[in-house]
């Protein structure tokens, strides 16, 4: 299942690489720095603007970060390309998308091409770079993205050019969304066209991540429409506060995520069908409305307090 499509440098760059930073020590830094490019990282920098430090770029953030995570497993499922260790013996999976399921399981471990640790990396903190003032700290943002791109083919989930073109996903996307959302004031309409060109996905995609990544962004969407008319929290300025709301945030949000798991058994939520797919759906469409729209309803409820 998949396709494969590879040039012969990037399988002796992997695995030269591999051979090169083959300790349990090496193998767990560069775990460390990929995770820069996971879910929970991503949504606890989202988190931590959005829900404590400033909104505003909390919700730019947001954006492009929902809208990542919609094409690019979009693209994925379009070409189809397998992950380097499927085809390359001499290439290891060092850090398995998910480590609970079959490395070969296409589904659950999802199509290689592009890479998306990278695009949500250069997403995120391209997002962080355009908000960013001081040229120092935009260095150090830029240096992120590019330690997870390497990341993931010198642990052997991805090919170099899966890499480059996740980087240029991320480029796209944080440039052409900020672009089309000054074109379009109307919330609605703004949101409606994002949802609109990601919909195709659901009469072709088969792997997992396009049907959370697609949730996530109906969910974060009405969340920011709900926030702005009814809930209005205000920001705050002291950072233990911050890192106290991005805490219960997260929490909830994993906590959601496991409570909506409960009603299914394990093998209707590991299916592939399309049944299955869809409630994946639904369920990150609840449990980001509810961080993103209701959860900031308590900040105003304990200040009243």
């Amino acid at each position: 299942m998949g396709n494969t499509f590879q040039f012969i440098w990037e399988v002796n760059l992997i695995e030269w690489l591999q051979s090169i930073f083959s300790s349990n020590a090496a193998i767990q830094i560069w775990s460390v720095i990929s995770m820069f490019g996971e879910e929970m990282v991503c949504v606890a920098i989202l988190g931590f603007f959005y829900w404590g430090l400033d909104k505003e770029t909390g919700k730019f953030i947001g954006t492009n970060v929902v809208v990542n995570t919609v094409f690019n497993p979009f693209l994925k499922n379009i070409f189809n390309r397998r992950r380097p260790y499927f085809d390359n013996t001499g290439i290891n999976i060092l850090k398995p998308v998910d480590a609970d399921a079959d490395i070969y399981d296409i589904a659950a471990q999802g199509y290689s091409f592009p890479s998306g640790h990278s695009s949500s990396s250069a997403t995120v903190f391209g997002s962080l770079y355009i908000k960013a003032k001081k040229s120092l700290f935009r260095i150090l943002i830029l240096l992120i993205p590019f330690l997870v791109g390497v990341s993931r083919f010198v642990l052997g989930a991805h090919y170099p050019t899966d890499v480059l073109v996740g980087w240029l996903l991320g480029a796209v996307i944080v440039i052409f969304v900020p672009l089309l959302r000054k074109k379009i004031s109307n919330d609605c309409l703004f949101y409606g066209i994002l949802a609109l060109a990601g919909l195709p996905g659901f009469f072709f995609c088969t792997s997992y991540d396009f049907y959370s990544g697609y949730g996530l962004m109906i969910g974060v969407s009405i969340g920011f429409m709900f926030e702005e008319k009814f809930v209005k929290f205000n920001n705050t300025k002291n950072l233990l506060l911050c890192i106290v709301r991005t805490v219960i945030g997260g929490a909830l949000f994993l906590g959601l995520n496991a409570l909506l798991k409960l009603p299914f058994s394990k093998e209707f939520l590991e299916d592939a069908s399309k049944l299955s797919q869809i409630v994946k759906t639904i369920r990150y469409v609840v449990i980001s409305f509810a961080v993103v729209g209701l959860y900031p309803m308590a900040f105003k409820l304990f200040k009243k307090q």
